[in-house]
């Protein structure tokens, strides 16, 4: 057979797209990225977002096509025969031969508004061991977790981590909540690669990670921290959330992201939103130049979110 892969709006490594590239080729199927040109007995398209735009030509070469990824439907799973392989890190060429991607948790216990994790994959539960992940050498594990700490499970797989040496990054963030002093001592033996990310999503959680960071910190830790902040519908809030970060010097690092309501794939983002994420994401800006001073486009300074007319004008945004 002859197989196509399309990744229809990432360019970060489809981890479902790997491991059925590895299905296809171990039963001797040819595999490659789609191309319009070509003929193909079948081809996958796989599409992470349901906000962001589909491919837009009709597929006519290949006698099948299946569509996946949340971006298509959200309860469509790899069946089990596919999801147990081992990726084909070969049709990614940037990743280099020492480092892995996967999960070891599936789902999430939280039932955050902005999130799809619990629909999609319900309540958190054991998935995959470290030890299926990093193999053949590879020794920097990005782990894609949603939250790893909610699980006994899951805080054995930390501490299999540290025996076997591997480096990791839990790229979708920790739950600072759940950081105790075991478990800050724990993260503090982790061999992170460069950070370790929390989620702060509220003002309230600013409390909690820096209580978090704190503790990390005492065991020893002396690395770079990374907060993803999700731009809600305050702009006084979100600011405040991220400039908290700013003051708190070079180690501690947000990543602003505009809120994303999945149920609206018309939704036009504040241009507030837009401005502060280009701000607080460009660490060069950030560092140097406060949110009032940021010039977004000729012609307009951020100073104007500050007045009180302006901030009732962003709120009535989301009345209209």
């Amino acid at each position: 057979m002859n197989i196509g892969l399309l990744a229809v709006d990432s360019n970060y490594p489809n981890l479902a797209l790997m491991k059925i590239s590895s299905y296809h080729k171990a039963r001797g199927d040819k595999v490659d990225w789609y191309n319009p040109f070509d003929c193909y007995d079948k081809v996958y398209m796989a599409k992470v977002f349901s906000f962001t735009e589909d491919y837009l030509q009709y597929i006519t070469n290949a006698d099948c096509v299946e569509k996946g990824g949340t971006g298509y439907d959200i309860r469509k799973v790899l069946p089990v025969e596919i999801d147990r392989m081992q990726p084909d890190y070969s049709i990614y060429p940037q990743i280099d031969s020492k480092t892995a991607y996967g999960f070891l948790t599936r789902g999430c216990p939280n039932r955050c508004k902005w999130c799809v994790v619990p629909k999609k994959e319900g309540k958190i539960a054991p998935y995959m061991d470290i030890e299926e992940i990093a193999v053949n050498g590879r020794k920097n594990i990005i782990l894609m977790d949603n939250n790893i700490l909610a699980s006994d499970y899951g805080l054995r797989q930390i501490e299999k981590i540290i025996s076997m040496g591997v480096r990791v990054d839990f790229n979708q963030g920790l739950d600072a909540r759940l950081v105790t002093n075991d478990i800050a001592r724990l993260l503090a033996k982790v061999k992170w690669i460069k950070r370790i990310r929390f989620g702060c999503d509220t003002l309230g959680q600013i409390a909690e990670c820096e209580r978090a960071t704190a503790l990390i910190d005492k065991y020893g830790y002396k690395g770079e921290y990374f907060f993803y902040c999700i731009l809600l519908h305050d702009f006084k809030e979100s600011f405040e959330r991220v400039n908290h970060w700013r003051n708190k010097g070079s180690r501690f690092l947000p990543h602003a992201q505009p809120y994303r309501d999945l149920s609206n794939p018309r939704q036009i983002i504040p241009q507030w939103q837009k401005d502060l994420a280009g701000w607080a994401d460009k660490k060069w800006i950030f560092r140097t130049c406060e949110f009032k001073d940021f010039i977004p486009r000729k012609g307009f300074v951020c100073s104007e979110y500050f007045d009180t007319i302006r901030v009732k004008q962003i709120r009535n945004e989301y009345t209209i």
